[in-house]
């Protein structure tokens, strides 16, 4: 345990910040997941799922859970995963 009181500070500043980039970042894993689980029972009724989950992953971006390439490159691919699945 630090015993400076600017660092003890820093432990719990950086504690909420921690639990708080959590839970973003897993509300976008579910989301992702709820999204896979569309395109594979139904890929036509995806598409309004996507633009949902893009949103909820442009705003863990926006955020800084994730970076903005990192949020690009999740979209493209789950943009290429419907149209997969669409055109099958």
């Amino acid at each position: 345990m630090p015993n400076i009181q600017s660092a003890k500070k820093r432990v719990k500043v950086s504690e909420k910040k921690n639990l708080q980039n959590r839970i973003v970042k897993s509300g976008m894993r579910t989301s992702i997941r709820k999204f896979d689980a569309a395109v594979a029972a139904d890929p036509t009724n995806a598409k309004e799922l996507l633009s949902a989950t893009s949103a909820v992953i442009d705003k863990a971006a926006a955020k800084g859970v994730i970076h903005k390439n990192a949020a690009n490159r999740k979209k493209a691919r789950l943009a290429k995963q419907l149209n997969k699945a669409a055109a099958v």
